[in-house]
């Protein structure tokens, strides 16, 4: 090489930066691919793709080929720079010659690329990947053994391929991939995604009808306050017990009763018939939303019995309520705004402490603490540490809440101002 014209060694020193630079940014740019997007690309047919996830299977056989390729290349190119510079001068040229060429070699051949691949990883990775494919076949034998005593030098460290080839993503990684796409995800989307990512950490307790709220019928009533309750009813399934609830006869189901009740030949006995044929479905407190919508399908269900571990009866949930956990209101007729909350100014409401936090945070768009007690009155008695009195007023993160009424130990309603307009109350 020694006899060949300097001008020859100079191309072939372009060529072996060149090279260089391919490789450190084909390297950086392969192992910055987004995996999901080439899995989807291999979906959607993409050979380049398909190739170069087949090629990150094993990174140790691509990161070994890749840096073989390199070292070799960058070594030749210090062999010609070495060879130029005491043709031109002499050994001192030698000198400064190889510490202009580690200078250029950083700068072309490993910062720019490698910058340039981690901006654009997947417009560098596929065309690279066909190349890389054809490249570690014709040197698998040197790729092999360079692997091998690489590996067992990992192995006596503790470290294998087995521990490192899980890419999957927990779901916290996943809520925040999926909070980062609200570029391309509509937010009601995007809200829709997050709810079902939370089902797994929200129990029926959260969003159960708490006993005291459940509508139903009494067969210890009196009929005709029986047949007025069914007459005036707005539900489309009604739970049917005998005395206690814990005593349930089975679910109603109006269309069932409609007929009957406009021919007057509905009866005691055909409502307990009619009650019997679908019978009440339990369900234990604490289980998830995420496993109640799959026992919900399984089951053919719609409605649900929360029990404690004594079996008693600690509220109702409906497959309604657990939909409008993932997709939000869907239905206007019994819109809490209305039920719970009245509206007195812009600013301030007179809400029913027994509602649901998680409820009046999702309809009313508010963010009380949801890690405590499941309804307002619970709330308000943890913070006070005692049965407040009618107009004592507390705060309760950025809410300031007046007790306005208080039956059977219980805060029956609050009047509550938001904060953005609010002048905060100290605690009573």
């Amino acid at each position: 090489m020694g006899d060949l014209p300097i001008s020859t060694l100079g191309t072939l020193l372009v060529v072996l930066v060149s090279l260089s630079a391919f490789f450190s940014g084909t390297e950086t740019a392969l192992m910055s691919v987004n995996r999901y997007r080439l899995r989807h690309l291999v979906r959607e047919g993409s050979k380049s793709a398909r190739i170069a996830e087949k090629l990150l299977e094993r990174p140790d056989r691509l990161i070994g080929m890749i840096l073989i390729c390199n070292n070799f290349v960058n070594s030749a190119a210090a062999a010609i720079v070495t060879l130029i510079a005491l043709s031109l001068g002499g050994e001192a040229y030698a000198a400064i010659g190889i510490g202009v060429f580690t200078v250029v070699l950083i700068l072309f051949g490993e910062v720019a690329p490698k910058t340039f691949g981690a901006l654009y990883p997947e417009r560098i990775a596929l065309p690279a990947a066909v190349i890389y494919s054809g490249l570690l076949k014709a040197l698998y034998p040197i790729v092999w053994l360079t692997n091998l005593v690489a590996n067992g030098l990992l192995r006596l460290l503790g470290v294998s391929q087995e521990q490192t080839g899980r890419t999957s993503l927990s779901s916290e990684e996943l809520r925040t991939v999926v909070a980062e796409a609200s570029t391309v995800i509509p937010h009601r989307h995007q809200r829709m995604l997050m709810s079902i990512l939370d089902l797994e950490k929200i129990t029926v307790d959260d969003i159960m009808v708490p006993r005291s709220e459940i509508y139903g019928i009494n067969l210890k009533d009196d009929w005709d306050d029986i047949v007025e309750q069914i007459r005036e009813c707005r539900h489309t399934r009604i739970p049917v017990y005998d005395g206690e609830l814990e005593s349930l006869v089975g679910i109603l189901h109006m269309k069932k009763v409609a007929r009957m009740l406009v021919r007057s030949e509905f009866e005691r006995e055909q409502l307990v018939a009619l009650a019997r044929t679908r019978e009440p479905y339990y369900v234990p407190e604490g289980t998830s939303l995420n496993q109640q919508l799959l026992q919900f399908q399984r089951q053919r269900r719609r409605v649900a019995f929360i029990v404690d571990e004594y079996g008693d009866v600690q509220g109702l949930v409906t497959l309604e309520d657990l939909l409008e956990e993932i997709v939000g209101e869907f239905t206007s007729g019994t819109s809490i705004l209305h039920k719970d909350v009245h509206r007195e100014r812009a600013d301030s409401f007179v809400v029913n402490a027994s509602a649901s936090v998680r409820t009046l945070n999702r309809k009313m768009g508010w963010s009380l603490p949801t890690t405590g007690p499941r309804t307002l009155n619970g709330l308000i008695v943890e913070q006070m540490e005692t049965i407040p009195t009618p107009g004592q007023r507390l705060r309760i993160g950025d809410y300031s809440l007046e007790v306005l009424q208080v039956t059977d130990n219980a805060v029956k309603t609050v009047r509550l101002t938001q904060p953005a307009v609010a002048k905060l109350d100290k605690p009573g």
